[in-house]
């Protein structure tokens, strides 16, 4: 094997020791005020060996908000609680993007400011549930309502949340932030064909359905720099609904932009990814979709589908990426860069414990030197 995952690399202002990057992942364990809990800064100061971790989604405002106990970085409470994460991923030698999020529609009124209609593109009903608190403590999944179209000053006001949230981000001690404009969220909402029906200028053709997102990536550039802005896509993903209608045209176009923009790496969810699924066909079209992508992005790419070892050093020596995201593999392996370099067994993840609860199945994954310990002590 070449350890391709191994070699160093530099995407916008950040040297990385290697190509193993933590993908985002939802934990939902934010304390009260949805800032990061004490056991979040323990959480990612374990996996501190990642060449870049990505936050879980990080909601830009309280209206960004669409699943039980998930942090915010738009209050003081907040940015202070990212500063301990971020300090202490820094004390260990790491690296780490906070990804920012707005659901858009795949909200509940429990979230919304005032009890408001989650907000969205075009007013229609959302394929989906949303995961809010119960009664009990525990979350429950309800019904989501229909939302409610966006104006163009909210539209305008979005925007502002986003750099707002970037600066909260940099203000907190983070290296980086990416974009969420992937799995269903409020950016692909635009960007969809299938919940965009707008006949403004946001709307319409595949130049005005990506102008929000292109807005939002100037600006936040403009703030922080665009060395320190990275974005997500999910080409051709069926999340929440999505089902855009001629896939090329779109990401042609929103490539050919971004290309333009110096960013410091792209993020893409390959077409298999199936919500937590991981399809076994391939489909020639998503395949030919992600070679154009490829071949028109000229900075560094970043590709998660449930990848292995073997299948990662594959998708870096074909030249389809340059680094790879791992999610669950990370969740379950504080120290997954030692166990894929050494080809060492992974703990498997406890699906019952990936949203909500307590250290247990959180911070409780036992690295190899602490199995090792306990060969000997036994």
């Amino acid at each position: 094997m070449s350890d391709l995952l191994f070699a160093p690399t530099r995407i916008g202002a950040l040297d990385l020791p290697s190509r193993i990057v933590m993908a985002p992942l939802t934990r939902s364990r934010a304390a009260a005020g949805n800032v990061p809990s004490p056991l979040a800064i323990e959480y990612y100061r374990q996996r501190a060996s990642a060449a870049l971790i990505i936050t879980e989604a990080t909601q830009i405002s309280q209206q960004g908000q669409g699943y039980a106990w998930t942090p915010g970085i738009h209050t003081q409470a907040q940015i202070e609680g990212w500063a301990k994460v971020a300090d202490a991923v820094h004390q260990e030698g790491g690296r780490i993007a906070m990804q920012l999020w707005h659901v858009g529609r795949v909200s509940h009124t429990v979230f919304q400011p005032g009890g408001a209609r989650p907000v969205a593109p075009t007013a229609m009903p959302v394929p989906a549930k949303a995961f809010i608190p119960g009664e009990n403590g525990q979350g429950v999944y309800a019904d989501i309502p229909e939302p409610q179209a966006l104006t163009i000053a909210g539209i305008q006001l979005i925007v502002a949340d986003y750099v707002q949230a970037a600066r909260n981000a940099i203000a907190a001690g983070l290296d980086a932030v990416e974009i969420h404009a992937a799995n269903g969220y409020l950016l692909d909402q635009f960007l969809n064909s299938a919940s965009n029906w707008r006949t403004d200028r946001y709307g319409g053709a595949p130049e005005n359905r990506a102008r929000l997102l292109l807005e939002v990536v100037d600006a936040v550039s403009a703030a922080i720099g665009s060395q320190r802005v990275g974005l997500r896509l999910s080409p051709m993903g069926k999340s929440f609904g999505m089902d855009e209608a001629d896939p090329e045209a779109l990401f042609h176009h929103v490539i050919a932009e971004l290309d333009k923009r110096d960013l410091a790496y792209l993020h893409l969810v390959e077409p298999t990814v199936k919500g937590r699924e991981i399809a076994t066909e391939t489909d020639p079209r998503a395949q030919a979709l992600m070679r154009d992508i490829r071949a028109a992005f000229s900075g560094p790419i970043i590709l998660a589908g449930g990848y292995t070892h073997w299948n990662a050093e594959q998708a870096l020596a074909d030249g389809r990426g340059d680094l790879i995201a791992f999610g669950r593999p990370f969740l379950a392996n504080p120290d997954l860069p030692e166990r894929l370099r050494l080809d060492a067994p992974l703990n498997e993840g406890d699906p019952a414990s990936f949203f909500g609860g307590d250290a247990r199945g959180y911070t409780d994954y036992p690295t190899l030197a602490q199995l090792a310990e306990r060969t000997v002590t036994a």
